[in-house]
């Protein structure tokens, strides 16, 4: 009787948790624009940092939750999301996306995570290729008759430490390099997560920083046309990471043998830009069929709500997961996002 009236006393506190943390997220905005209580720097340094590429969601499952399983990232996506999840998984997994960009710009991501009893261990690529482009100048705005394109990747090795079955950290080292025309950046940067579960209520939460590291200057050289003849450039100020500071969480609403629903929210801070809130939401059946819908506040572009599928099916002794996403920008088009899992 002791443990029904306990367990029934921390579901009534994950539930009373979880509205107030919705409500807080909800009011995020307006309370972190008003207080200051998260410095809000999209006002003074919006666009002043680089590898902008980071800030791509990489993730198909994550794009159609509009970005908020911060805290739900179960699978590979945690190594982009928050190497604290990636601990959470109780198997190995391989994965591949692809996402395709606006332009006929395409960005892919593969990464593996190997679990080690209550360590996981994880790798990443992502890589983002511009294809080629024309070339104008303002003396010849329909170009130069040269093409040039612009390559960006970023490598990443992941540790992750499942402490109790209730905790656990997880950090990251990533290697960027981007490059454009003869012009290269490259530096070092690191992501480090927390995630808690509140016992057996379904409630859990997660805090990550990414891309926290050290600034870096571009090398190489340009040319560029001005009044005064042709001008070679090979001076460039130092570029800084995008650093972001997230905390999201994670409900499990409802779930019986056939159905699941999973509620997510999430506030992001970027070091370059205003803080932005998202809600997403899971519908599953059976733990094979999925549809999600999200919705990204603060993003003046994203006015319509992002959603996606997916499948996990038993192929012999693994499985095989596929999902698809879609956002949509206002001005620049959609976005469409696949990914490919094997689990073993």
């Amino acid at each position: 009787m002791y443990l029904i009236m306990q367990n029934k006393r921390l579901t009534t506190i994950a539930k009373v948790g979880l509205l107030l943390i919705l409500g807080m997220l909800m009011s995020a905005e307006t309370i972190l624009a008003q207080r200051s209580i998260i410095p809000s720097l999209g006002g003074s340094r919006s666009g002043t940092s680089g590898f902008q590429y980071l800030k791509i969601n990489v993730d198909a499952r994550s794009s159609a939750m509009g970005g908020s399983n911060i805290a739900a990232a179960s699978d590979v996506s945690a190594l982009y999301l928050n190497p604290a999840m990636a601990v959470q998984r109780t198997g190995n997994q391989f994965y591949v996306g692809h996402t395709a960009y606006f332009a006929d710009i395409s960005m892919n991501y593969a990464g593996y995570i190997h679990r080690y009893r209550n360590f996981a261990f994880g790798g990443a690529l992502t890589y983002l290729d511009s294809g080629a482009m024309e070339e104008t100048t303002e003396f010849d705005p329909f170009g130069t008759g040269r093409t040039f394109r612009t390559i960006h990747m970023a490598a990443s090795l992941t540790m992750a430490q499942e402490l109790t079955n209730l905790f656990s950290y997880g950090v990251s080292v990533k290697y960027l390099d981007e490059r454009i025309e003869e012009i290269q950046t490259q530096t070092v940067v690191f992501d480090i997560g927390f995630f808690y579960r509140v016992g057996d209520t379904g409630l859990q939460f997660a805090i990550g920083l990414n891309n926290f590291g050290f600034d870096a200057t571009p090398t190489g050289e340009t040319s560029r046309t001005t009044l005064d003849g042709v001008v070679i450039e090979t001076d460039f100020e130092s570029i800084s990471p995008p650093t972001t500071f997230s905390i999201g969480t994670a409900y499990d609403a409802y779930r019986n043998e056939n159905f699941s629903v999973l509620v997510t929210g999430a506030v992001i801070n970027p070091s370059d830009n205003a803080e932005r809130f998202a809600l997403g939401t899971e519908f599953g059946y059976m733990d094979m069929f999925y549809t999600r819908l999200g919705y990204e506040f603060g993003v003046v572009e994203a006015s319509l709500p992002s959603f996606g599928v997916g499948f996990n099916l038993p192929v012999l002794n693994y499985g095989l997961g596929v999902d698809y996403g879609f956002s949509t920008r206002d001005r620049l088009g959609s976005l469409h996002r696949i990914a490919l899992k094997f689990n073993f």
